[in-house]
């Protein structure tokens, strides 16, 4: 802790080392009486027109004052137009204020100074959600400003137990990030292993939700342990379902944890539609997940090592197409599994008006082009194609992620061993679920450990008016989520 020199100018000349005179930096001494007034802020990051409106004329109406009574920073704290004033003591704050778009001011003989809200609006407006559209419920999604992130929270929970505590985390950033929960239902140990988390955090900086989530996951595994969301609404029914959020400045995206494996298989559209329609959708889901992950692995172990469980006349079928083709099944699978995510991400990174008709020269001309040359079969095209066409029913990107992984280990493990391999490989992949936890809850929860009415819910939506506990492997404080005649 630093203290605050009782000198302005001395106080301006060490802010402008401080910042080796950027352009930015702007100052501004104001005398009345014997003393000087010293008024820092940064251009970049301030109002000028806050500035200009409410402070100077609040301390030009102070100076027009023939007499006054009491410290004229006593007079200042209390006449200045704003609705945030803070009072620091320490030099060393200088620079997080400053770089946050707060104006300070200095007085001569005061070891005091005086910090004001004139923060610039750099951030975009609330915009409709780009990565997790859905066809019915709200709209908005959060965006790089921390206080309108909050306020979309609050606007949809008003109860006073919604508490927010604040971690600066980043030696050099400081970053501003807000762990999220409801006091009175959320389990109080999860919060406390959190915080003590973020605050052994020592790194230069952090600039997004995303870099938290290595700090906060002990496990070695593709398939994400922490949801990440820009919806408000999905944030909203986590925090009411006993959850913690992590919010963090500068990044549209929250944090939701503990989070389970179904969960990635639910959206927060499924509070808003007919439970019946929804449970429908939920076993779409589910199929596409066993066939993006298992289907390639199983057409090259029937193809390759395991002919006998195939009829005749499709295994003719198969042989009839894959005639003159030079490569294996297998490497001509891997091959046209590694051009579709190519395709993919170019498809993502490239601009909207261009990503369309570079999907459909891949999809038509190169596919096309590739079976008449001989160089793949149509069944492998076909294969691939079912394959990533169910994979594009997920939204989250990490776990399309995990999904990619797990299905390459597959087609590796049939490649070499058949159905064989694939099973072992299956074993694998359950027993790596099996083992993965966040915050004392098992990821495949409510399976493992099972619980049979919220197993059926994780696959069927039920009726909002007969779900009245919370989910059991939350730990939470509150279990009653409805009152009800049970």
């Amino acid at each position: 802790m630093a203290g605050i020199g009782k000198s302005v100018d001395k106080n301006i000349k060490l802010i402008r080392n401080l910042y080796g005179n950027s352009g930015d930096l702007n100052t501004r001494v104001l005398r009345i009486g014997r003393k000087n007034i010293g008024i820092l802020f940064m251009e970049s990051s301030s109002s000028s027109s806050t500035i200009s409106d409410f402070i100077i004329k609040s301390i030009d109406k102070i100076k027009g004052e023939t007499r006054f009574f009491g410290s004229l920073f006593e007079m200042l704290k209390n006449n200045i137009y704003n609705s945030q004033i803070i009072i620091v003591d320490d030099f060393t704050e200088f620079s997080y204020y400053l770089s946050a778009g707060f104006t300070i001011i200095v007085v001569d003989d005061e070891e005091k100074a005086i910090v004001l809200e004139t923060r610039a609006d750099l951030d975009r407006g609330v915009s409709e959600a780009t990565n997790e559209p859905i066809l019915r419920g709200p709209k908005d999604s959060f965006t790089e400003s921390h206080a309108k992130n909050l306020g979309l929270i609050r606007k949809r929970i008003k109860d006073n137990n919604l508490w927010f505590s604040d971690i600066k985390v980043g030696r050099r950033t400081k970053t501003r990030v807000s762990i999220g929960y409801i006091s009175d239902v959320v389990c109080e140990d999860n919060v406390k292993r959190i915080r003590d988390k973020l605050l052994r955090i020592n790194v230069d900086g952090i600039l997004d939700s995303g870099t938290l989530k290595e700090y906060l996951n002990k496990y070695w595994t593709s398939f994400p342990l922490i949801q990440s969301t820009e919806r408000p609404d999905l944030v909203s029914l986590a925090l009411l379902s006993g959850k913690i959020v992590i919010l963090v400045e500068n990044s549209p995206y929250a944090l939701i944890l503990p989070v389970v494996f179904s969960d990635f298989l639910h959206t927060s559209e499924d509070e808003f539609q007919n439970p019946i329609n929804i449970s429908f959708t939920r076993i779409l889901k589910f199929v596409a997940l066993f066939i993006t992950l298992f289907t390639p692995a199983i057409y090259i172990a029937i193809t390759t090592f395991d002919q006998a469980v195939v009829p005749n006349k499709l295994l003719i079928s198969l042989a009839i197409q894959r005639e003159g083709v030079p490569f294996p099944t297998a490497f001509e699978v891997i091959l046209l599994m590694m051009i579709f995510e190519i395709l993919r991400e170019s498809d993502i990174r490239l601009p909207a008006n261009m990503g369309a008709s570079m999907s459909i020269v891949g999809a038509l001309v190169l596919g096309e082009a590739a079976v008449n040359a001989s160089i793949v079969s149509p069944i492998a095209v076909i294969v691939v194609a079912i394959t990533s066409i169910c994979s594009l029913i997920f939204t989250d990107a990490d776990f399309i992620n995990g999904i990619r992984a797990w299905r390459l280990i597959f087609i590796l493990s049939a490649t070499f061993l058949g159905l064989i391999g694939l099973v072992c490989a299956s074993l694998c992949f359950i027993i790596k679920l099996a083992s993965l936890e966040t915050l004392g809850v098992s990821y495949l929860s409510p399976i493992s450990p099972f619980n049979r009415k919220e197993s059926i819910g994780a696959l069927f939506k039920r009726r909002s008016s007969s779900i009245y506990r919370r989910p059991s492997y939350l730990k939470v404080q509150n279990k009653i989520r409805q009152r009800g005649t049970r």
